[in-house]
């Protein structure tokens, strides 16, 4: 009597195994550098770069916060023609003036900053942007000028003047004492804008360290940070080898800086754009 079943024999399994697998495509999850829970991409860049699981604000390029914040095709660059030249002809590794070029051809800037104007809930401001992949977002010469100019722009056309930082660098060696200049030259620009009764609103994200820290991005007339950023002169490692002291916990995170009235309000991505419109309709700029 015939048997109904279907065969087993090794021949029939060694057959089905042939048919390929079919894989997870590539690039669908991603681990968060916070908790490091895999995550859902799609999910994550609906949240602006921030971790459903953790809350953890990962890094976004000055172009994806520009996309952002700005209402929808009303951003215009300013100055996007000035790019960085080599004064010193500074050479570590490789001479500074090829470092630029592939550091432009990486990640799509001429430099560390991003400025112009646009609308954010339909009201015109003045904006410049920091991303530490260019140099971990140093302060060139490039980068104090495109700030400065903005600064007074903000002055002429009355506008108020929003910095996001992003560096997690400080004045940037390879251009020496020109570089060091830039601190004190946004910092005067700045002077002028809040001399006109401008309205400044710096906003801090991870990490923002240095020559940045110890200027502008600490000279705001109201000072955002989001969550759990890294920010301060000389990282808490630096820092601590040098005063030979635990630091507190938490030790210049966001938490710890409003706790202590370094900063005026922790700001999720979310709802950023919203917050710094309610503060321009609030000072009634």
């Amino acid at each position: 009597m015939a048997d109904d079943k279907p065969a087993t024999d090794g021949n029939h399994w060694r057959a089905e195994s042939k048919h390929p697998k079919r894989g997870v495509p590539e690039g669908l999850w991603m681990r968060c550098p916070g908790c490091e829970a895999t995550i859902f991409r799609k999910e994550a860049e609906k949240r602006l770069g921030v971790c459903p699981e953790c809350d953890y604000h990962w890094y976004v390029s000055a172009r994806k916060r520009i996309d952002q914040l700005f209402d929808d095709g009303t951003f215009e660059e300013w100055d996007g023609n000035l790019e960085p030249t080599d004064p010193l002809e500074f050479v570590d590794k490789s001479p500074y003036k090829d470092k630029i070029k592939v550091e432009q051809k990486r990640t799509g800037l001429k430099d560390a900053v991003v400025t112009g104007t646009g609308m954010i809930r339909a009201r015109r401001v003045a904006f410049g942007v920091t991303d530490s992949a260019f140099i971990m977002g140093s302060m060139g010469s490039v980068v104090g000028e495109r700030l400065t100019r903005a600064a007074e722009r903000a002055v002429e056309q009355k506008l108020p003047l929003i910095i996001i930082s992003g560096s997690g660098g400080g004045a940037r060696m390879h251009e020496g004492m020109f570089s060091l200049m830039q601190m004190a030259k946004v910092s005067a620009a700045l002077a002028r804008l809040d001399s006109a009764g401008g309205l400044f609103i710096s906003v801090l994200t991870n990490p923002t360290m240095g020559g940045v820290a110890a200027s502008f991005a600490s000279l705001g007339d109201v000072v955002f940070a989001e969550p759990r950023a890294l920010i301060g002169f000389a990282g808490p490692r630096t820092i601590k080898a040098t005063i030979r002291i635990e630091l507190p916990k938490g030790f210049q995170t966001s938490e710890f800086l409003l706790e202590h009235g370094f900063i005026d309000r922790i700001v999720r991505r979310q709802d950023l754009q919203s917050e710094i419109a309610r503060t321009i309709d609030y000072c009634g700029k």
